[in-house]
């Protein structure tokens, strides 16, 4: 089946931006449409559907539980409602009750990033109290601690390219901070690709975007130790009621997940080869020098970064670029520099070559 655009209003995108939400964030595979339209034409028993699956995964991924949300800011939310209500049907119904002072959620300063919306805002939304550790371009674990009250309830780590990665503790060290003051330690890995690194590492919960690195529909996967997923999922008689998820993308999901632990991810040496003709061809317009990168956040991630120098400005050719249709979206976080950098891990040969001819008649 194809859907008409234009009686929508919309124009078509070619994304080298990334798994970006935006965008959409990735693509689905047929097996993961299939296992969507089967959740979508049959019932389940909701609660047991969510454990049953919750249960599954766990086994796939080695860890005690884990639990689908609706994606991962909902994962943030729930996991620090999780934590300070520890299993309280009261606190499920009343979130924002003043009998619970132990509220204050401790990340280090340079993690309370803005990534389509402030991590603030996901951890108030749970009914935490932000505490920042640190300076803006260096934490340590004892900038960690000294910030532990009687009111805290746990601590936050975001793995994130958006984040300093300057001066900036391990999730070792936090994980060492946390299991010497007692505290549970939440780690939002929305983007990562290790499905089990962080939860060997000592996080109580990990949390994955479903449809970043494991192309699955819009989902979010909350693991870790059994006894805090029960408390993430008592939050769908709170605040998680307004962030359910759909069987047909639990379904969905899970199928992605198992795919994902079966085939992986394109690995940087295969974006490397595919990136080096698009690089040739963009070295050879005027004003355009391009070079391969790896990703900011040492992910195995290789993209395309083109400084454009000349007449233009890279703020200028990456507005000319989304003008048409199809539209093409980039990564404009260095834009400020004069760079714009293209993530090739949704676009084909033929799409790269689409790319370069607008670039040329945009720089000629």
């Amino acid at each position: 089946m194809t859907i008409n655009l234009d009686k929508l209003g919309l124009k078509e995108v070619i994304n080298a931006s990334g798994r970006m939400t935006i965008l959409g964030v990735s693509k689905v595979s047929e097996a993961v449409m299939e296992a969507q339209r089967f959740g979508g034409e049959h019932f389940f028993e909701m609660a047991d559907f969510s454990e049953k699956t919750g249960a599954y995964i766990a086994k796939l991924l080695e860890v005690e539980d884990t639990q689908i949300v609706s994606s991962a800011s909902a994962g943030i939310a729930q996991s620090v409602a999780a934590m300070i209500g520890q299993g309280d049907v009261y606190h499920a119904y009343h979130p924002y009750t003043d009998r619970i002072k132990k509220r204050e959620i401790i990340l280090p300063k340079g993690h309370n990033v803005d990534y389509g919306t402030p991590v603030e805002v996901m951890v108030e939304q749970g009914g935490g109290q932000v505490v920042e550790a640190g300076y803006a371009n260096m934490c340590s674990a004892d900038h960690l601690e000294m910030m532990i009250t009687e009111n805290t309830a746990a601590i936050l780590y975001i793995k994130s390219h958006h984040t300093v990665q300057k001066s900036m503790l391990s999730v070792a060290e936090a994980a060492a901070v946390a299991k010497r003051n007692q505290l549970p330690l939440i780690v939002d890995a929305a983007a990562e690709e290790d499905l089990f690194f962080y939860s060997k590492a000592w996080a109580d919960l990990v949390i994955y975007s479903g449809a970043k690195a494991i192309e699955g529909p819009s989902a979010g996967l909350v693991i870790g130790k059994k006894d805090k997923i029960e408390w993430v999922r008592l939050q769908g008689k709170g605040i998680g009621r307004a962030m359910k998820i759909g069987k047909d993308n639990i379904l969905g999901f899970t199928q992605a997940i198992e795919d994902y632990l079966k085939n992986g991810s394109e690995s940087g040496d295969s974006m490397q080869v595919r990136l080096e003709p698009f690089i040739e061809a963009v070295n050879q317009i005027k004003d355009l020098t391009a070079k391969s990168v790896q990703d900011g956040a040492g992910r195995d991630i290789y993209r395309a970064s083109v400084h454009v120098s000349g007449n233009h400005t890279a703020q200028e050719v990456i507005a000319k670029l989304k003008e048409e249709s199809p539209a093409v979206y980039t990564r404009e976080y260095q834009a400020n520099n004069g760079i714009i950098e293209f993530d090739i891990r949704s676009v084909n040969a033929q799409e790269m070559a689409m790319i370069v001819t607008r670039l040329r008649a945009i720089m000629e």
